[in-house]
């Protein structure tokens, strides 16, 4: 394939990843509305079945079983379709690359669809280790919704990067920048939820049987999930700074030089610093921590977007 072939697979595996993540995103939802109804039902069968097999002769016998009914598993239909989009949103940052023969994330496009695959990537390495499903449906979202942006709004054809990206620094300060941004994202989805979930639990109301928030953890379930992703994500970011600075040097000939990227990078690097701080030192934890951690998510946001199209400096590459 010659480059042009390259690009053009890459926008194609885009739409498929875009509908997968769709699809997927609409599977958790159904798996957060509808799979407890489904595992109550299969439980009450099955506790039927044992009945009916272990009454006593003299009793009346128990009903014929059913004929099954067939029923739709979303949670693991979701998984699939989760994995699937990651495979086909890999292939977006592989073909990409190899069409422009450079890290593929040396323009803004570039940098929030590989952003989108690092929340991805976080979202699946947390539904492995603590059993996170319930987190798919907002996650999955965020990524449609960062790769609706990236496409309608930030799209840019294959091509060279300015002469100040071609360094071998973009492999290691950006790729630090995406993955912790990924990670914040994920911690940022379960705050959110915790904060929501918070709310409602102080009003007391009861769940329905089968209904979205029997599938939910506890806000400490949820509380603990947030900090143990941002505890993974802010060395990282912390290592994105202190390697975007020895890169500033050998190309700027100075390690700081109050870029507005470089400070609110900083910002948001105090932020975090404030609420990993405020929880180890001052015990905090529930809504004080839960809004301090939005509060350094906004910060991170604002960086990203706000910084690149409102300020000018020489990280404007927008």
């Amino acid at each position: 394939m010659d480059t042009a072939d390259l690009a053009n697979l890459s926008d194609k595996l885009m739409l498929t990843t875009v509908v997968l993540y769709i699809v997927a995103m609409v599977s958790y939802a159904a798996d957060l509305g509808f799979g407890r109804r489904r595992a109550e039902a299969e439980a009450h069968a099955e506790k039927k079945v044992l009945v009916g097999a272990g009454a006593p002769a003299a009793e009346e016998p128990a009903e014929a079983p059913a004929e099954p009914t067939r029923r739709t598993d979303w949670a693991r239909l979701a998984v699939t379709l989760t994995a699937l989009g990651w495979l086909a949103h890999l292939g977006v940052l592989v073909t990409r690359g190899l069409a422009v023969s450079r890290w593929p994330w040396g323009n803004m496009y570039e940098f929030l669809t590989a952003i989108a695959f690092a929340a991805m990537t976080a979202f699946l390495v947390v539904l492995v280790r603590f059993n996170a499903r319930f987190l798919g449906a907002f996650v999955t979202l965020a990524a449609v919704i960062a790769l609706g942006v990236a496409n309608i709004w930030l799209y840019d054809s294959a091509g060279p990067v300015s002469p100040a990206l071609n360094s071998y620094w973009i492999a290691i300060h950006v790729t630090a920048a995406i993955t912790a941004t990924g990670a914040f994202t994920v911690a940022g989805c379960a705050t959110l939820l915790y904060l929501v979930r918070e709310r409602r639990d102080a009003a007391r109301a009861v769940d329905a049987p089968g209904g979205f928030w029997s599938r939910v953890p506890s806000t400490e379930d949820l509380d603990r999930l947030a900090l143990r992703v941002t505890m993974f994500g802010f060395p990282v970011w912390t290592a994105a700074i202190i390697m975007g600075a020895i890169w500033a040097d050998d190309a700027w000939g100075s390690y700081w030089s109050w870029d507005p990227k470089e400070v609110w990078s900083f910002v948001t690097w105090i932020v975090y610093a404030a609420y990993l701080h405020a929880r180890a030192t001052a015990g905090w934890k529930g809504r004080k921590a839960a809004i301090l951690s939005l509060i350094a998510f906004g910060a991170l946001l604002f960086n990203f977007f706000g910084v690149n199209y409102m300020f000018s400096g020489m990280h404007s590459y927008a």
